[in-house]
């Protein structure tokens, strides 16, 4: 069936989406947050997260700013189920929101869900696509101006090059400072360990989906990507505000404000934006009231800088990963023939090309005919950039340029990949040195500004 045929017979059948409840309670080592949401007609889902205390001094999670937070994990926690019907209508029975509330949650849910609008053929706006009601019986917070004695960090991590560039780059206090990882993976917690953070200090998260939406999902219900990057926002500003932390230290880049989709606002990163980091800022100053900032560390850079950053950090190379399809498996794997990782590799290659880059992916995916229809897309040659967590086309464009540039000064032949761009396109201007840019449009104080900048602009 086609899918925009799909997303009208589901809402025609599946009217309501419903979230009924959540709890919280906690026993010697754990944290359990569990949501019930409903599709009348259809089925129920009871999804769980697990905060592993470890030997952490937690505030009390039953006080009204926790249950505030908790609620607030499960609005976006719906949209994950949300999506498998897409009901017209969402009834909130257990918590109360505004209408202001309800205009950010729209907001954050159509523009998170773009890709999945778009690659599903579903033709929809942000004043249709949902309502949202709410129960006038349901509970409202209320509680006291909350006293401020906040200080230090958390660093949500993923096991990729930008959080590890934070880590290195952030003066953090290992001994009093955390790490955050949701779902956990080898590859993640060595690169905690690699930065000097022991265990205790680093806060296990672990997310568990209902199986009856992979049910659901297996049956051919409407899937696609959702805004995880909001998940985790929220979810680390509860771990904060539990710690007495004052900062939530994200990775997220300059470059993860463009479109997919030239001319629409259509980003698998949406939720990774500044537009997002800056609307959740001002959503929690409002309304969850915490004393904990959440901003992204490498706002002001794009990912080259990031990029040659990193690439002086070698104790990690043999560690990090950031491939999606490759991390599916029991061990976290290079597959060599995805976006995400021709994307590493050429933004990696002007500072690690050839020898140090083949020993990290252990192929040179420049020499990869097959993959060049996913680098056209990565350069700007094709409609589409690809649905995947990489840089724009400029950073790409002048990494190509700069690693051509490298070869041929060493009389070297270009492998197939570069041969093509260069007989094909032209080179970009690499006087004009991307890398030395920083960009103002940021929430970082003064002090981590010039952490930063000293980093940016010290000498090579």
């Amino acid at each position: 069936m086609d899918n925009s045929l799909k997303f009208e017979n589901y809402r025609k059948k599946y009217k309501e989406f419903l979230y009924n409840n959540y709890c919280s309670y906690e026993d010697e080592k754990t944290i359990y947050l569990e949501y019930e949401f409903e599709i009348p007609g259809l089925t129920k889902f009871k999804p769980k997260l697990s905060i592993e205390k470890k030997n952490l001094k937690l505030k009390d999670i039953k006080t009204e700013y926790s249950q505030n937070m908790i609620f607030n994990i499960g609005m976006i926690e719906l949209i994950s189920y949300w999506k498998s019907t897409c009901a017209p209508k969402v009834i909130i029975k257990c918590g109360y929101l505004d209408k202001n509330q309800i205009d950010w949650w729209k907001k954050l849910y159509f523009y998170g869900l773009g890709e999945l609008f778009y690659r599903n053929n579903i033709k929809t706006d942000i004043n249709n696509f949902m309502n949202i009601e709410v129960n006038n019986e349901a509970r409202k917070f209320v509680y006291d101006k909350i006293i401020d004695n906040s200080e230090g960090y958390i660093i949500p991590i993923g096991g990729g090059k930008d959080s590890i560039v934070t880590l290195e780059t952030l003066n953090i206090d290992r001994k009093n400072d955390y790490c955050l990882i949701i779902n956990p993976k080898p590859v993640t917690l060595e690169c905690a360990k690699i930065a000097g953070i022991n265990d205790n200090n680093i806060i296990e998260i672990h997310r568990t989906i209902d199986k009856n939406l992979i049910d659901l999902n297996e049956q051919g219900a409407i899937n696609g990507h959702t805004p995880f990057s909001a998940m985790l926002a929220f979810v680390s500003y509860f771990i904060a505000y539990l710690l007495s932390k004052k900062y939530v230290a994200l990775s997220n880049e300059n470059s993860a404000n463009e479109s997919n989709i030239l001319g629409e606002k259509i980003n698998h990163q949406y939720s990774k934006s500044f537009e997002f980091e800056c609307d959740f800022e001002n959503y929690t100053n409002k309304y969850l009231k915490a004393p904990v900032k959440y901003f992204s560390f490498l706002r002001p850079l794009n990912e080259l800088q990031i990029a040659k950053i990193f690439a002086k950090h070698e104790k990690y190379h043999s560690t990090f990963k950031s491939c999606n399809v490759g991390s599916k498996g029991k061990e976290w794997k290079w597959c060599c023939n995805c976006a995400k990782c021709l994307f590493a590799y050429i933004i990696l290659s002007p500072y690690l090309y050839k020898e140090k880059l083949i020993s990290i992916f252990g192929t040179d995916m420049f020499e990869n005919e097959e993959l060049l229809d996913i680098f056209l897309e990565l350069t700007g040659n094709k409609e589409i950039k690809p649905f995947d967590c990489v840089g724009t086309f400029e950073e790409v464009k002048f990494a190509i340029s700069k690693t051509i540039q490298n070869i041929e000064e060493k009389n070297k032949k270009l492998p197939y990949l570069l041969q093509y761009y260069k007989q094909n396109y032209k080179l970009v201007d690499t006087t004009d040195d991307i890398t030395k840019r920083y960009n103002t449009q940021n929430n970082l104080s003064e002090e981590q500004n010039e952490i930063l900048r000293k980093e940016v602009f010290s000498n090579d």
